[in-house]
């Protein structure tokens, strides 16, 4: 008698040619399922052809992979000082067809050095050189530009104003490198609050967060959150490192909101020119700062500017890109309307630095240091204006401000500084301001060289 192991065996050594034999005696193919429905390939494609494809097709060649690198101090083996460059990635979002691209600052900001730009490489391997236009540190966002012998894709936007809790979304970008990477979710919650720390060190406060359980990881930061229909409606910006599926959004219509305020003003160029015009109305010339380079160059209030390097002001955006884009010292040609005939003028703008201060506190300062104690000292004064109504004079060393009433006391640390603080104050705020004056031309400060006087901020 066959023991219960042997039977065993006699089946698994009989059943293939059992099976094998039943084929043989059967005509139809044994590879395909008797109710497996036969589909053209039209068919197949269009079962196939889902929203999420659509909205990947319709966005995706307009999303884009960045990279930012940054000087990096560290310490080797010996524990000395050495420089090494540290490289953030994340994504990023053409916004306008001449290579505005939209992204988050801490991707982009900071020190950078270096910023770059790569579209899906099967569809452009190019590595464009980027340069960072405008931002706001605050608000996490920033623009880049690229330069291309061609229009760039643009994303459709949309409108954060009507989103459903469980709408269905998608955000594409560029997780560890990973590029175009799309995942799906829902929108899990809205008007959510978040603090999160960024790849450089620093701790961002968010209001007003789009939640999703779409994939958000490091790298997708500055890419697009889209609905079904293809409109981008967030851009995505953190994930929270506590739990899973919970990554979060800004709404797009407070990325708006931030673009035309901020981003895509001229205001926020690094070049200041000295004049304002209404950009609602007819582009007229509202002010203009004396012995700044519009007032050299002759504009006057009542000038209305007709066009910008040389193309004719069809809408705001020709006026505000050229200018957003102008670096300091370098020229550009507007024609204006002067009310007697047209006339073309060029003008060179300053660092923006130098004109915010030159513009609120009649004059710039430039760096000043003794060992590891920092300041600012004034460089040069307006003819009119409040440091000259104060009596400063180039050379003075401007120690700390206290503004208004305040006791508490601003060290005057960097340009950057100064320039902030004033550009953030009423026209008349006082500043008391201490001067640290060489009298005597020693090259030395006594302490009875401290003098103190109170400048209005114009």
């Amino acid at each position: 008698m066959l023991s219960p192991s042997s039977l065993c065996s006699l089946f698994l050594a009989v059943a293939p040619l059992v099976q094998r034999a039943a084929l043989q005696q059967s005509d139809e193919d044994p590879t395909q399922l008797h109710d497996y429905p036969y589909y053209t390939e039209e068919e197949r494609n269009k079962l196939r052809w889902t929203p999420e494809v659509e909205v990947v097709r319709l966005a995706g060649p307009s999303v884009v992979y960045i990279e930012s690198v940054r000087p990096q101090v560290a310490l080797n083996r010996f524990f000395q000082r050495v420089q090494k460059e540290n490289v953030i990635s994340g994504s990023g979002v053409v916004i306008l067809p001449s290579g505005y691209i939209v992204t988050n600052y801490h991707v982009v900001g900071g020190d950078a050095t270096r910023i770059t730009v790569q579209f899906d490489p099967e569809l452009d391997p190019t590595v464009y050189e980027a340069q960072l236009v405008s931002f706001v540190a605050s608000a996490d966002l920033a623009v880049i530009k690229i330069e291309g012998d061609r229009e760039f894709p643009v994303v459709r936007r949309g409108t954060s104003s009507d989103l459903w809790i469980g709408e269905r979304v998608l955000a594409i970008g560029n997780p560890y490198e990973q590029k175009l990477s799309v995942s799906a979710g829902i929108i899990s919650g809205l008007h959510r609050d978040l603090t999160i720390d960024t790849q450089d060190g620093r701790a961002l406060h968010f209001t007003d967060l789009i939640q999703t359980d779409a994939s958000i990881n490091p790298g997708n930061s500055g890419g697009p959150l889209l609905n079904i229909l293809g409109e981008i409606v967030g851009i995505n910006t953190a994930v929270n490192p506590t739990a899973e599926n919970m990554g979060f959004a800004i709404p797009i219509d407070r990325v708006e909101e931030v673009l035309h305020e901020y981003l895509l003003d001229p205001s926020a160029s690094r070049s200041w020119l000295g004049f304002e015009v209404d950009e609602d109305g007819d582009f007229c010339v509202t002010k203009v700062v004396p012995e700044s380079p519009a007032a050299e160059a002759g504009m006057e209030e009542g000038d209305r500017v007709l066009a910008v390097a040389g193309k004719q002001i069809a809408e705001p955006d020709d006026y505000r890109l050229p200018l957003l884009q102008l670096l300091p010292g370098q020229p550009i040609q507007l024609r204006i309307d002067a009310g007697g005939g047209e006339r073309d003028v060029e003008l060179v703008g300053w660092d923006r630095i130098d004109g915010i201060t030159f513009e609120r506190l009649g004059m710039t300062v430039e760096a000043f240091a003794i060992g590891n104690w920092r300041s600012v000292r004034v460089d040069r004064v307006a003819t009119e204006g409040p440091a000259q109504v104060l009596g400063l004079q180039p050379g003075d060393i401007l120690d700390a401000v206290r503004i208004g009433t305040a006791r508490q006391a601003w060290r005057l640390r960097s340009r950057a500084s100064l320039a902030l603080m004033a550009g953030g104050l009423k026209p008349g705020t006082q500043l008391e301001i201490d001067i640290l004056r060489d009298v005597n031309g020693d090259h030395r400060i006594a302490r009875e060289e401290l003098f103190k006087g109170v400048l209005d901020v114009r």
